[in-house]
């Protein structure tokens, strides 16, 4: 895995498709992602080495607490920043084209900002 986006792009793949399907195998990120088995066996590879994942024997694939984490982080990132998008008047997929680039290189400061925004504005609108 050459970069931070790339490695978060997995773990954002994994956490997704672990809501779709009752085990998530390497197959499925590669048929998902559309990357071919090579490059998801050796990123599967880096993730497990990095602690943020688990590949058991049968090739399941399950996110340790710290990928859970990670991935759950990267995947608020997102959600958010696509609602942000488009409550600018973005349409739904330019906005997800978009956040998707953006939360790898947002810094943490500025989500954090971002969100208390959100929150103060649905706060005054009684949502």
């Amino acid at each position: 895995m050459q970069n931070r986006e790339s490695e978060e792009m997995y773990l954002e793949t994994i956490l997704l498709l672990r809501e779709r399907k009752p085990q998530v195998r390497s197959i499925d990120i590669a048929e998902e992602r559309g990357y071919a088995k090579s490059s998801v066996s050796r990123a599967v590879s880096l993730l497990q080495s990095r602690g943020y994942i688990i590949v058991e024997e049968d090739g399941a694939i399950t996110l340790t607490p710290a990928g859970e984490r990670r991935a759950t982080d990267i995947y608020d990132r997102h959600r958010v920043l696509t609602e942000l998008l488009m409550q600018l008047g973005a349409p739904l997929d330019m906005a997800e084209d978009n956040a998707c680039r953006i939360e790898h290189v947002i810094t943490p400061e500025l989500f954090d900002i971002i969100k208390r925004g959100r929150s103060e504005k649905d706060a005054q609108s009684g949502t």
